[in-house]
């Protein structure tokens, strides 16, 4: 068990103990009592690294604290009810919302902004959250930031006129809105309320001072929007949350372990008496989140309790003290483990390393593919629109080596740099030591990407012709080595080169081949499932997972020494073991904040020891050092 242990100190109400307790709850409680002594008169919560394990009251219910009752000398906000608003993004509905202001709301000084779903619980006074009263005393004693709070209700039928304001949970477009995936709802939060907000008061662009708060539904919804959004916000306060099987959310625990951590915080709160239903279990699937979100390094606290319902009383109860966590100002240091792995289990924590993100090689390029790396593991890429061949080297400097445009590039064994030339339908070799000399392998061909092996052979991926053909150059043999993926683009080579892996553009798949002492391909596969983008104008049904694009934008191909595939793709770098398992993806918008609009053409691992992954990104490129070394494919062994 890793963590520390702390007993009932950060607790605004107190708690009667009672004989239920989770096994695990009941072995912390007992280690932490003998660590700090015995526990406090009101009660015991002991706390497993982020994670809250409590003795709860027998007679379970709400248990108000002070925080949640106006206090004498605290100035209250203000309440403002929006006019009805109709969306865009969810085109045909109507939904109430209002706004609180806090008593220290300044112009001049951008306020956080927190926005809550199923608003009108929330603001209820009298309920189990009472937000306006809630951070009247928190904004006021400096625990939380001057924060606007907005009430947001789920969308309904504007047909139906004003019926819609009698029915605020039922009848409504609550479950399509809230437990889709995908970024719509994020959209709608971003492109309409906020800008709405924005025309009256002042609100802080920086995404560390958003948070976003649900229950239930409202509660994966909240979820969605930061997972996808974490650009906008970058705090979530989630309590009885729905990540089971409604539309697809039971996913997001592997998601989230095969997804480079994102910079969020999570607050996640549930008791072992939610919901229990054909479409899953609700504490399950939360301690699965929050397994998940602890595997890889987030900042993460949950709450759990023995008893309870599907209800707000353990979570309100919590809310004030889930508040304080949530807008505390420390930064806690990411802490990981993978020992409980298999050997051979190559997930990202054994590929990236803490604190290194992306760093900026190049900028201002008109379009940048081709990337790869000579036998000193100097990095190369293509300049397609400028029709130049770059050569980045250890130290950073850059120097153009050829006057050429490539789609792409490597080394082969003789020294030569091969490459693709789309614009002359050429597959060419230059000599640089003889200053460029060029040899053309292949001509009236539509070549996309290749790959060289040890023994001289080339193999190329003709997009648009559906194949990918060998090429003998000592012999000038060509011919058509494999035919009908949808849209073969990036090729790579395993580190033995017994394995050919060819992307599909197109497609949803990473095929791999054995390749054959005759250059031929055998045992063609698609044996790597591409991760794609969800297809946010198809149909979100209920109780199924969410609708996506048929093509991933599977690109530009690399390996590394341990068999690793790296794919570039429309929503990232896909890695995948090779056995074709997924180790995980490294998502776009980390690279850069407008990363998501540019085409992740390429990528290869280059410099000091090849242990750099180098990528092109549309008019950039970019680099990481990782976990690993690029495989030599350019040399003869």
């Amino acid at each position: 068990m890793q963590g520390f242990f702390v007993l009932g100190k950060d607790r605004r109400s107190s708690f009667l103990p009672s004989a239920r307790v989770t096994l695990l709850g009941a072995v912390c409680g007992v280690i932490a009592t003998l660590l700090s002594g015995l526990a406090p008169s009101g009660g015991l919560a002991a706390r497993c690294g982020s994670t809250v394990f409590t003795r709860e009251a027998a007679a379970q219910g709400f248990q108000p604290s002070p925080d949640h009752e106006p206090q004498a000398g605290t100035p209250r906000g203000e309440v403002i009810a929006m006019p009805a608003w109709k969306s865009q993004v969810f085109a045909g509905t109507v939904r109430d919302w209002s706004v609180y202001i806090p008593a220290q709301y300044r112009a001049d000084a951008p306020a956080a902004l927190m926005v809550f779903q199923d608003g009108h619980d929330y603001l209820s006074l009298k309920g189990h959250w009472r937000v306006p009263t809630v951070f009247d005393n928190l904004i006021h004693r400096g625990e939380m930031p001057v924060t606007i709070a907005v009430f947001i209700n789920p969308g309904h039928d504007a047909s139906q006129g004003e019926a819609y304001r009698e029915v605020k949970w039922r009848a409504s477009n609550r479950s399509l809105e809230y437990d889709s995936l995908g970024d719509r709802y994020a959209r709608f939060l971003i492109e309409e309320i906020v800008p709405e907000l924005k025309k009256r008061w002042s609100i802080s662009d920086d995404p560390e001072h958003r948070g976003i708060c649900g229950a239930s539904s409202g509660g994966i919804c909240s979820f969605t929007v930061a997972w996808e959004r974490p650009d906008q916000f970058r705090k979530v306060l989630s309590t009885i949350g729905s990540f089971v099987n409604l539309r697809g959310g039971d996913i997001y625990p592997s998601l989230i372990r095969k997804t480079e951590r994102q910079p969020l915080r999570v607050y996640l709160e549930d008791t072992s008496g939610d919901l229990d239903n054909k479409f899953g279990n609700w504490p399950l699937a939360n301690q699965e989140m929050h397994k998940a979100l602890r595997y890889m390094g987030y900042d993460v606290r949950f709450d759990y309790a023995e008893g309870y319902a599907h209800n707000s009383q353990h979570g309100g109860s919590l809310f004030p003290d889930a508040l304080r966590w949530l807008w505390r100002k420390d930064r806690p240091t990411p802490s990981t483990s993978t020992k409980q792995d298999l050997g051979g289990d190559l997930t990202l924590l054994k590929l990236l390393i803490e604190g290194q993100g992306w760093e900026l090689v190049a900028d201002g390029l008109g379009f940048a593919d081709g990337a790869c790396a000579d036998a000193a593991g100097n990095f190369y890429y293509s300049d397609l629109k400028a029709n130049r061949i770059v050569r980045v080297g250890h130290d950073g400097k850059s120097e153009t080596v050829l006057e050429r445009g490539a789609s792409g590039l490597k080394f082969g064994p003789d020294g030569r740099l091969y490459a693709c030339l789309p614009k002359d339908r050429q597959v060419v070799a230059f000599d640089l030591a003889a200053g460029g000399q060029v040899t053309v392998l292949a001509a009236d061909v539509q070549p996309n990407d290749l790959v060289v092996t040890r023994r001289g052979h080339v193999y190329f991926t003709q997009t648009g012709k559906q194949e990918v053909v060998w090429i003998d150059p000592k012999t000038g043999e060509t011919r058509v080595v494999d035919k009908g993926i949808t849209a073969p683009n990036g090729i790579a080579l395993s580190p033995d080169q017994a394995t050919l892996m060819v992307s599909d553009y197109r497609g949803n798949a990473g095929w791999l081949f054995r390749i054959a002492a005759d250059g031929n391909l055998e045992g063609k596969a698609p044996t790597m499932s591409l991760r794609l983008p969800i297809d946010a104008k198809g149909e979100f049904k209920f109780n199924e997972p969410p609708p996506r694009l048929a093509a991933s934008g599977g690109d530009g191909s690399t390996s590394d020494e341990q068999g690793r595939f790296y794919v570039t793709t429309a929503l990232g770098v896909q890695v995948f073991d090779a056995g074709g398992r997924e180790c995980g993806l490294l998502p776009k918008w980390l690279i850069a904040p407008e990363a998501m609009a540019k085409p992740l053409a390429s990528c290869v691992l280059a410099g000091p020891e090849r242990a750099w992954l180098y990528i092109t990104l549309g008019d950039r490129v970019f680099r990481r050092h990782v976990q690993a070394k690029g495989a030599v494919t350019e040399t003869m062994k």
